[in-house]
């Protein structure tokens, strides 16, 4: 058996086809374009790039695009002052403070001064403390790329067994909380877990996002299971080349998965064309419209 590919890049493609739609229907309707102000802090060559498709998408997606950039040295309150400007912004409806920020700015007093409704990376502990109620909250847009991809592989997850091997607040923690909306069973695993390998075995979904290369082997997966590799991480290659690869034992876990997401080109497609939906369903929010389509 090997597993089916979860091609992300096609799946965020339809989504952000989707956006577009529901933008382009608000627009006419409501007279409302859905803005982005993205502040990116210093000059990280991965974060410059990971900005740069964050506008491109924006743009093609019929919204408002707005790029604030800062130097590394900038004193808090300078930070702060931008982000509370960006909230009293009525043409802004989403904003995004790109991490990690250079060493010496708090990231927690960054965080908390966004306005939650403009929190479209759903990190404000508002968002964190309504997602872990089951109140309707912004999501952070991996986790929510994570749960899109495994429907398009499964249309409903009730009564499924989920392991979600990593519980940081940007990926692991929010992600429990989603699959328990979804109505699965959830455990939360992590560097004290005893006998990863056995708990993996029992689960029909796999969530690799523990920050560690190919971690998860293919003699741990379920046969048939999904699973979904959050995991980005850089080897040395070739010829003095680094490679990108996940979580996962890509090619062990393909002769025993029933579905699987490669790296790249799975859920890092998601991330972004999630950021879009966040930042539509807050515009919408914001104008007490009716929740979009997405």
């Amino acid at each position: 058996m090997t597993a089916s590919i979860i091609d992300g890049k096609i799946i965020a493609a339809e989504l952000r086809g989707r956006v577009a739609a529901e933008v382009a229907r608000v627009k006419a309707e409501h007279g409302v374009t859905p803005g982005l102000a993205v502040v990116l802090v210093g000059s990280d060559p991965a974060s410059e790039v990971y900005v740069r498709s964050k506008h491109k998408q924006t743009q093609e997606a019929g919204m408002a695009s707005f790029e604030h950039k800062l130097p590394a040295d900038v004193a808090q309150a300078d930070l702060i002052a931008l982000v509370q400007k960006l909230n009293a912004d009525p043409t802004v409806h989403g904003i995004l403070v790109q991490l990690p920020l250079p060493k010496g700015l708090d990231t927690d007093a960054v965080v908390n001064a966004i306005d939650p409704a403009k929190d479209v990376d759903g990190l404000h502990p508002t968002n964190a403390g309504r997602l872990a109620s089951g109140m309707p909250a912004l999501s952070p847009c991996t986790p929510l790329g994570c749960i899109i991809l495994t429907k398009n592989v499964h249309k409903s997850l009730e009564g499924m067994n989920a392991i979600v091997i990593g519980r940081s607040n940007l990926v692991g923690r929010p992600l429990v909380q989603l699959l328990l909306n979804e109505n699965a069973t959830v455990t939360i695993a992590h560097s004290k877990s005893r006998d990863l390998a056995k708990l993996c075995a029992q689960a029909d979904l796999v969530y690799a996002a523990v920050g560690r290369p190919e971690m998860v082997r293919g003699d741990w997966i379920k046969p048939g299971a999904t699973v979904i590799d959050v995991g980005i991480n850089r080897l040395p290659g070739a010829e003095g080349k680094t490679r990108l690869v996940g979580d996962v034992a890509y090619q062990e876990a393909l002769k025993t998965a029933g579905a699987i997401t490669p790296v790249p080109g799975g859920v890092g497609q998601m991330t972004v064309a999630c950021l879009l939906v966040n930042t539509l369903r807050a515009a919408c929010a914001i104008h007490k419209l009716a929740a979009p389509a997405v």
